[in-house]
């Protein structure tokens, strides 16, 4: 699944096609994806691009009279081309863009989502969700402040997103292995100063992997088709059994939240 690298990645490829053009048209092939795609969508055409930003792993897409909400859910994906590239089987919506391209959402597993609100930055989807990690609101002192009384898995609780938008499976364990924290510890036993470690750990690991243009896995690809490296650069994820990076113990695996999680028991406590 696309986590917060992948979709940052996302927007900062389709941004610059977007930003200040004039969506000419909206082909919306598939209506049920996880949540039907709204009539406002259909009533696009003419509105000019004011900005594309995100917000946890929503992109958004800023005209005069509202905002489109776009979610890549399990397997989505954006693509930039010229508008009279032939659509595939599973490319459900096209933003026909007035530079004969379009901004094209293909999800094989239509998961992904085409939302609208008039309101920007006012939707159900938004409301109650915790502190961007790589803005200043998000801190040790925030994580440490919001564990008191948790008994659940710090990893558990790390991926919430009422804890903090956007770390998902990959990042947690990575975040969680640069701060020397067993995942399995409880949320609520992790002193403040270890809390502050991992604040940071968590900025580093999703800055980097923004940088190399996010994990590819399995489905995620960049707006340009190309993959993101990442992978390359992971120290835990998937490899349980394989030597610890650092100490050359053999990691271990587990599962948090029907979830798996690869950890070094040596080096994480």
């Amino acid at each position: 699944m696309p986590e917060l690298p992948e979709v940052e990645t996302t927007r900062r490829g389709i941004a610059p096609h977007l930003q200040d053009r004039v969506i000419t048209a909206v082909t919306v092939r598939q209506r049920q994806l996880r949540w039907p795609v709204p009539d406002a969508v259909m009533r696009l055409a003419d509105a000019p691009v004011l900005g594309v930003n995100r917000r946890a792993k929503f992109l958004l897409v800023d005209v005069p009279h509202g905002q489109l909400l776009l979610h890549l859910g399990m397997s989505g994906s954006l693509r930039v081309l010229p508008a009279s590239q032939p659509p595939g089987k599973h490319d459900h919506v096209d933003l026909v863009l007035d530079n004969h391209t379009l901004v094209r959402l293909n999800d094989p597993r239509r998961f992904g989502a085409v939302l609208w609100t008039d309101t920007p930055g006012q939707h159900a989807l938004l409301d109650r969700l915790g502190p961007e990690p790589l803005e200043p609101t998000f801190s040790g002192a925030w994580l440490h402040q919001r564990s008191r009384g948790r008994r659940q898995a710090v990893k558990t609780f790390l991926m919430d997103n009422h804890t903090v938008v956007g770390v998902g499976n990959i990042y947690a364990q990575e975040s969680l292995f640069l701060a020397g924290i067993h995942p399995s510890r409880p949320a609520g036993r992790i002193s403040a100063a270890r809390y502050e470690a991992l604040a940071a750990a968590v900025r580093t690991v999703l800055a980097r992997a923004i940088e190399a243009g996010g994990t590819t896995l399995r489905d995620f690809t960049r707006a340009d088709g190309q993959p993101g490296y990442f992978a390359q650069e992971l120290a835990v994820y998937g490899r349980a059994g394989a030597p610890c990076p650092r100490c050359q113990t053999p990691l271990k695996g587990a599962r948090h939240g029907q979830r798996s999680t690869s950890y070094c028991p040596r080096c994480q406590t």
